[in-house]
């Protein structure tokens, strides 16, 4: 568990400085390495033993200590009696522990192996982590035959589960996606069969004439790709417009990412053109002789 906590450091900072606050966890040596939190800087506290110690996050150390800075600070918890103050001997990479769709917050982790009610205990398992549910709460049992053992679930559930709603919405706007781009292709493939069947006998009479066949392909495949350049620039906008609304959605990409907007607007234009490829096809191999006959 997490508590954000106003702290202090024992060697003071100038008035101009901004305050350390911070999401407070207290651990045990152990945790970095089980949840693979890679060191950055410093060296993993150890046990309580040894003098109390604590590591600090990335952004931590950057945002209050400009960086490394940060190694040899020891800080405190103002008015509270029960945490020792701690010298800070390493910085860890920062972990998206308030869920992935949140940037990493400034983050310090006590080191000790202080329980109660409310410790939470992670067990780093090879394998499937549901065949030694059984044999984690035996032995908590064991050690503390009067604690209550419960929630016993792998971590990939309770990440599940945690973002259930987002990957609903995910899923939700995929298929509203998906969608859209069917009715565009179906409807430009029907606008362009309803143009070559009016200027079927128009394309007869340049194909009498001498135009080539490739030519009269690349004028209505070039009316159906107009359109979609058109509606994908429409659509740019709007989501140019919409940027803030979307950046909230999204996780490790940005609304405005170029390589994500040019795969979009390749898919697009793939399917408009395949789409608009069959009518043009299909006006090409009109028989001249016979659509001019044609009432």
């Amino acid at each position: 568990m997490a508590y954000q906590m106003d702290l202090e450091t024992l060697e003071g900072r100038a008035e101009t400085e901004p305050k350390l606050r911070a999401d407070v966890r207290f651990v045990t040596p152990s945790y970095f390495a089980t949840l693979g939190v890679p060191l950055l800087t410093g060296e993993l506290c150890r046990d309580q033993a040894s003098g109390p110690t604590m590591m600090v996050n990335r952004t931590f150390a950057n945002r209050y200590f400009g960086g490394s800075a940060a190694m040899g600070h020891h800080l405190t918890m103002p008015g509270n009696s029960y945490v020792t103050p701690s010298e800070i001997r390493g910085i860890v990479g920062d972990a998206r522990e308030t869920g992935l769709d949140h940037e990493p917050q400034p983050a310090v982790y006590w080191c000790n192996d202080l329980l109660q009610p409310g410790t939470y205990f992670l067990v780093k398992a090879h394998g499937d982590p549901s065949t030694i549910i059984s044999a984690v709460r035996r032995k908590i049992h064991e050690i503390e035959p009067m604690r209550s053992v419960y929630d016993l679930t792998p971590l990939s559930d309770h990440i599940s589960d945690a973002y259930a709603e987002n990957r609903l919405r995910t899923i939700l706007l995929a298929c509203f996606a998906v969608t859209a781009v069917s009715l565009a292709c179906v409807g430009l493939y029907g606008t362009l069969s309803y143009l070559v069947s009016l200027r079927r006998r128009e394309v007869a009479l340049r194909l009498a004439l001498g135009a080539l066949r490739n030519q009269v392909v690349g004028q209505f495949l070039a009316v159906g790709l107009r359109t979609t350049v058109l509606g994908c620039v429409a659509g740019m906008v709007l989501a140019a417009a919409f940027a803030r609304l979307l950046s909230s959605m999204l996780f490790g990409v940005t609304a405005t990412d170029p390589e994500t907007i040019a795969g979009v607007l390749a898919i697009v234009l793939t399917v408009s053109g395949a789409a608009s490829l069959i009518p043009a096809v299909r006006a090409a191999r009109v028989e001249p002789m016979q659509a001019l006959r044609e009432e």
